[in-house]
């Protein structure tokens, strides 16, 4: 019986611990979805990778995600819609056709297109639990981005879209 007080005291410690929010993790709330995510390890993986993958971006004098229609003025009771496109934006077209020669920066990219898969997994939950729909001039701006997008040739578009990231992760953390 000697070890039972060291056995519950270990097991109570890592019950606790399970409590403790990871380092990094945030808690975002678009409209009436909160969603846990750990931004700190897709700034860090995007960060790491940034320099390389928009020196790979051949037109620079338009973007995807900025424009006059921008992520900025979306209203609070469309973030869940919107966040849920752009996730699946990312997954569905972005991340699928950007691989480079250089294996570090393709880990990188899978860490982050992981960490986006498992959101948008939690988002589209929410989103069916909680109706989300997308309003009128969020569904416009969705548009103008894959207009954007579309505009351009499969490779360079998802390239630049993976190189303008913090603009969206900027958005998330402003609006959360």
């Amino acid at each position: 019986m000697r070890g039972s007080p060291l056995f519950l005291c270990l097991f109570s410690m890592s019950c606790w611990m399970n409590f403790i929010p990871t380092a990094g993790v945030k808690i975002f709330h678009f409209g009436a979805c909160r969603v846990s995510m750990s931004m700190t390890e897709i700034r860090a993986g995007f960060t790491a990778i940034k320099a390389n993958i928009q020196s790979r971006d051949p037109i620079r004098t338009l973007s995807i995600l900025s424009h006059p229609h921008s992520l900025h003025k979306v209203k609070s009771s469309d973030r869940c819609c919107i966040t849920y496109q752009l996730f699946t934006f990312y997954v569905d077209k972005v991340f699928k056709h950007c691989r480079t020669e250089d294996s570090f920066v393709n880990r990188k990219i899978s860490s982050i297109a992981n960490s986006f898969l498992s959101t948008r997994r939690k988002l589209g939950q929410c989103r069916e639990q909680n109706n989300c729909v997308c309003g009128e001039e969020s569904t416009e701006k969705f548009k103008q981005i894959l207009a954007n997008y579309e505009g351009l040739n499969v490779t360079s578009a998802a390239m630049k879209s993976l190189g303008e990231l913090d603009i969206l992760l900027d958005w998330m953390e402003k609006s959360r």
